[in-house]
């Protein structure tokens, strides 16, 4: 076929069929759902979703991997080729589907792996569950607990929408290219938004002023936002948090009681 990973999107395409055969079975892949794909590069793992699913809508935004893929499936599966819909775009910019997705599996390039899970939570809200990976770094961001080194904006934000899990790591030799890092497995589950009268961009903003300056009290990292050190310091005290704590140790909801003090008060 002639085609070649691509350095610059950081594609590293799976080769290995019991990894495949893994990351559906992880995935809770039944006959009835309708999978988004991320990411399908050769098409290893679309022949396994397709296998399993009722019908898989790849992303893909490469021009030449996209164009392939249909022809792929044909090929090795062409009793599944009707089951599969590609769409040739950044995943960042689909804002609609040809049907509702009721499971994400996606993998995930390094640069974009939070934009794109985030931008996929907060479009389409059909898929209740999730599988990504990631590199090992990155699954450990997502699947952070407050108080951890690893905890951040990351972490609180997908929490907003879902619980995010490791589900197990990937050895580099199932990929091709062979990367310098291991991957991880991070499932998601999806569950209901916090219960606030601020807007997601408020809770959000609030999380970015906290993780700025990780080292920072909060009374000093969110002045900016409430205007001053002395009414941050209030604001989080009204939540019942303490001013002096870091954001570090705050859960998503904690954040919505702060992000309700400050920009409803």
């Amino acid at each position: 076929m002639g085609l070649r990973p691509s350095k610059q999107r950081g594609q590293n395409f799976v080769t290995d069929a019991n990894t495949v055969r893994r990351i559906v079975t992880t995935a809770e892949v039944s006959e009835n759902d309708v999978v988004l794909e991320v990411g399908p590069g050769l098409g290893s793992l679309t022949l396994g979703l397709l296998q399993a699913a009722r019908r898989v809508i790849a992303i893909e935004i490469d021009n030449v991997l996209a164009a392939q893929l249909p022809h792929t499936v044909v090929t090795r599966m062409p009793e599944r080729a009707a089951a599969l819909t590609v769409i040739n775009a950044d995943a960042l910019r689909v804002d609609a589907m040809p049907e509702p997705p009721t499971v994400v599996v996606a993998n995930l390039p390094y640069n974009v792996a939070v934009p794109v899970l985030l931008h996929l939570l907060a479009t389409f809200h059909s898929w209740s569950r999730g599988l990504v990976m990631v590199q090992a770094e990155v699954a450990d961001r997502l699947a952070a607990r407050p108080g951890s080194k690893t905890y951040g904006v990351p972490s609180v934000k997908v929490a907003w929408y879902a619980a995010a899990t490791k589900a197990g790591t990937v050895l580099p030799t199932v990929f091709w290219p062979v990367p310098n890092v291991e991957s991880g497995l991070v499932a998601i589950s999806r569950r209901p938004q916090p219960v606030t009268t601020a807007t997601r961009d408020q809770v959000f903003a609030v999380v970015d002023a906290a993780f700025a300056q990780r080292r920072k009290m909060l009374r000093s990292a969110l002045a900016g936002l409430a205007g001053s050190p002395v009414t941050a310091g209030a604001a989080v005290a009204a939540a019942g948090l303490d001013p002096k704590a870091r954001g570090e140790t705050l859960d998503v909801t904690d954040f919505t009681r702060i992000a309700e003090q400050i920009f409803q008060a």
